[in-house]
């Protein structure tokens, strides 16, 4: 990708001997609509720009990624995710939605909002059909989403958040400190790096809940995406979307994207699995022997050319298809987000890893530290 170069900031650079940001970003937004105060911390929008032609903007609010901008192949702007203009929108008063957000202190579902750890049994809010959803958010303590993130940005393509989560927030057991650290790279791609430790013996699972439309036009849908999963495996869910245990075969079934397909093609084929769900919303058993090398998922819309690589250290990978947007969540630029508008890939632990032994471990002790990375690598054909 070519380097961009914006001729106002150009010349008011000439003229003041130093550079500032813009009065809108590249995607649009308006940074001072980011400047807020939740809860008694203050909130605001961080700009990443790197070699690549790529501008990435994040707010501390919940680290929720708001927009990434890349030229499609015709050189036009598009803003590949979904979002909100303002940081207002977010507060879960408003809205509870999880777009961009960085998830913790477990993502994705926990059964009846319960499980043992050495013998003790902790007790978690059932937010979701009985169980317990990202952290188990509500009104009184909230999930990590829609907590305030500290900031501290020490270059221009780098931003690292940190949060300090109490012991016994939404019942989870033991004191953690956690970090991410969102890094454009020169090559184009988006590195986010989770940290975390504990004081207690408790579960950890972050992942980032960005819901991606590479055509850059939310007011459609991604059926026409193309996508490829490298998994041999899916992890099926009862009517409650909690994982039954049973790791199944893809092989000769919708879920099966070993190889690129539309996300459109089997989605509402006559199928158990996608009946409860409304479309995909289920978690990949990865194949995953070389994370640093082999995607975990490849996600292409023909419309634009735009293509983006997930690369993971994790086992698993949480695909759903925002089968409950409903066209009444107006996002960015007033345009209000039908169902399938988007597509997230959510990088993670298996679902309810923590009342599943046999499963990779979710579990964190004092001494070692939670480490986990993901890369969104974008590019364009």
């Amino acid at each position: 990708m070519k380097t961009l170069i914006y001729p106002a900031l150009a010349l008011a650079a000439l003229l003041t001997g130093c550079t500032r940001a813009p009065q809108l970003t590249r995607s649009g937004l308006d940074p001072k609509n980011f400047e807020a105060v939740y809860r008694g911390d203050s909130t605001a929008l961080y700009v990443l720009h790197g070699s690549s032609d790529m501008e990435v903007c994040i707010t501390n609010f919940g680290g929720r990624i708001v927009s990434i901008t890349l030229p499609d192949r015709d050189g036009v702007d598009r803003d590949v995710v979904l979002g909100f203009d303002s940081v207002q929108a977010y507060f879960p008063e408003n809205h509870t939605q999880d777009f961009g957000a960085a998830i913790g202190r477990y993502a994705n579902r926990i059964a009846h909002g319960r499980f043992v750890l050495d013998g003790d049994t902790v007790v978690l809010p059932q937010n979701n059909f009985g169980h317990c959803l990202h952290g188990g958010t509500d009104m009184g303590t909230l999930g990590w989403q829609y907590r305030v993130y500290k900031a501290v940005q020490p270059n221009d393509s780098t931003l690292v958040l940190s949060i300090d989560d109490a012991d016994g927030n939404n019942g989870f057991p033991g004191r953690v400190a956690a970090t991410v650290k969102y890094t454009l790279m020169p090559c184009g791609a988006l590195d986010i790096d989770y940290t975390a430790t504990t004081d207690r013996p408790t579960v950890v699972n972050m992942t980032n809940h960005s819901y991606f439309n590479l055509s850059g036009n939310p007011a459609g849908d991604i059926l026409d995406h193309m996508l490829t999963i490298n998994a041999s495996g899916y992890t099926p869910v009862d009517s409650t979307f909690m994982t039954t245990g049973e790791i199944a075969p893809v092989a000769g079934t919708p879920f099966d994207f070993s190889s690129a397909k539309s996300i459109g093609r089997d989605i509402a084929a006559e199928d158990t699995q996608l009946r409860y769900a409304m479309g995909y919303d289920h978690n990949w058993v990865l194949d995953n022997d070389t994370p640093d090398s082999v995607p975990a998922a490849l996600l292409y819309s023909p419309a634009t050319g735009i293509e983006l690589a997930v690369y993971t250290t994790e086992p698993g990978i949480q695909v759903y298809t925002g089968n409950f947007l409903d066209g009444t969540v107006e996002g960015k630029r007033g345009i209000a987000y039908p169902q399938r508008a988007a597509v997230c890939l959510e990088t993670q632990k298996y679902p309810d890893s923590p009342n599943k032994p046999e499963w990779p471990s979710a579990v964190l002790r004092p001494g070692e530290t939670y480490h986990s990375k993901c890369r969104f690598d974008f590019s364009v054909r």
